[in-house]
């Protein structure tokens, strides 16, 4: 009986997990999205379990383990460290692709493309394991998230990750060595620590994404092991989804792969960040603010890390209200590296219930600027420097950015005038048309909001 019903169980699990990537390309639909997908994956969990002849006992145990555990940590995690345990995630589920791997391996002793597969399945299982770990550590704070380069780390990283890739290769086309799967564990292990221990923080969002991709392949390959079509289709949705935002993000820094990878950026900014001159900016109050907003027929708000650090996308969302019902027009611009996941920002205003139709991503809003009365920026940096246009030896050159400085008035909301992720000053604070409302954002909009009320 469960031979029939098993086929179209999978069917229908593949179609909720395609439907989900598809709905969850825009902020409306997104939500569906992540519903149908979640009821694809409770069909595809329900149908491997009556599909196969197992401990039921052991089975049940550990999804009772794990749901303990992961409800609380979804409840409990604030939207300011969603990027931290979307790596966790990647960690969780890389190292269970990989544990499965080496259990068949010790099990059945597989060969030829068999054994390829499954050296695919535990090399990505295993170094997304440690690799998401230290991106985990680096956007916690747990290690410095500038990029911890030392002399020949490439050659270490790339002779780390031949040395396993030949290991794989002993085992496919010969009988493995006793000593072999262990010593190409440790070398996938050590390779995650290798990848991402150089990366800073600036590139954590393409990092995210391509350990998500990387996630996706290991379980694709696991497939192929264990004869899972289901397990194939989702591993290849989420491996190849993970690689195009990848590309997306690297595209939105001006960035190649082997850039993100292997180039430290932030190294050579972050010496340059001690030589930011003292220069006059012009400031203003939250009375101040609030009257230029009074005044104002448009707004862009562009949102940044610093809002999310500041917890102040509600705030945002009473400013957003107010303007509103004055008649203003108010929009969102969103980089795509804004914040330290992709999506981040979208996620946060979601969150506090902005229109998704405000929303507007940088090429959507970009030719809008110069006929906007206010740009409004929530602790965003490097996205809004127009360095990035006109210096060709900054190293955020070519980066496209959001044209904030065309606006008519530029205001920014920031703590003080510290640089961002690459190290450079930001001449947008600089301009006759600029200012600087220095403060915590969530206290500051509070004020501004305030203002607009009357002061009441």
């Amino acid at each position: 009986m469960i031979e029939t019903i098993l086929p179209v169980i999978y069917l229908l699990a593949s179609a909720g997990f395609i439907l989900a990537v598809k709905w969850m390309n825009h902020p409306a639909t997104a939500r569906r999205g992540v519903i149908i997908g979640e009821i694809g994956m409770v069909l595809a969990v329900v149908g491997t379990i009556l599909g196969v002849e197992a401990n039921y006992s052991l089975i049940f145990l550990g999804l009772g383990i794990g749901a303990a555990i992961g409800i609380p940590l979804a409840y409990k995690t604030p939207m300011t460290a969603v990027p931290q345990l979307t790596a966790l995630s990647h960690a969780f589920g890389a190292v269970a692709s990989a544990l499965i791997g080496t259990a068949e391996f010790y099990e059945k002793a597989p060969t030829g493309f068999t054994m390829a597969a499954l050296g695919t399945e535990t090399f990505l299982g295993f170094l997304t394991t440690t690799a998401s770990i230290i991106a985990f550590a680096k956007l916690q704070e747990l290690m410095p998230g500038r990029p911890l380069t030392y002399p020949g780390q490439n050659f270490m990283s790339l002779g780390t990750a031949a040395a396993a890739v030949i290991l794989v290769a002993m085992m496919v086309f010969g009988t493995p060595a006793p000593w072999m799967f262990p010593v190409f564990i440790a070398l996938s292990l050590a390779f995650g620590i290798l990848l991402v221990i150089p990366i800073g923080g600036a590139d954590m969002p393409t990092v995210i994404a391509l350990l998500n991709s990387y996630a996706g392949v290991a379980a694709a390959a696991m497939g192929f092991v264990l004869d899972n079509r289901l397990l194939i289709i989702a591993g290849a949705l989420n491996g190849a989804a993970g690689l195009i935002l990848s590309i997306i993000m690297c595209k939105a820094m001006n960035r190649s792969f082997f850039n993100v990878l292997f180039g430290a950026f932030g190294q050579v900014a972050a010496g340059a960040a001690g030589k930011v001159e003292a220069r006059p900016v012009r400031s203003a109050s939250p009375e101040d603010a609030a009257s230029i907003l009074e005044n104002a027929q448009s707004v862009i708000i562009i949102p940044g890390y610093g809002m999310a650090v500041a917890q102040a996308q509600h705030k945002v969302r009473e400013l957003y209200d107010i303007l509103t019902k004055k008649g203003c027009e108010v929009r969102f611009a969103i980089h795509p590296v804004a914040g330290r996941m992709p999506g981040h920002m979208n996620v946060l205003l979601a969150e506090a219930d902005i229109p998704y139709d405000k929303l507007l991503e940088m090429d959507e809003i970009n030719g809008d600027f110069p006929n906007t009365d206010v740009a409004l920026v929530i602790g965003a940096n490097d996205v809004v420097n127009p360095l990035a246009r006109t210096d060709k030896i900054s190293p955020i050159y070519g980066t496209p950015i959001l044209d904030a400085d065309k606006a008519r008035t530029v205001m920014v909301i920031k703590r003080s005038m510290g640089v961002g992720f690459a190290g450079i000053d930001n001449e947008l604070y600089y301009m006759p048309k600029t200012q600087m409302l220095f403060g915590d954002a969530k206290g500051f909009v509070a004020g501004i909001v305030k203002e607009l009320q009357g002061g009441h």
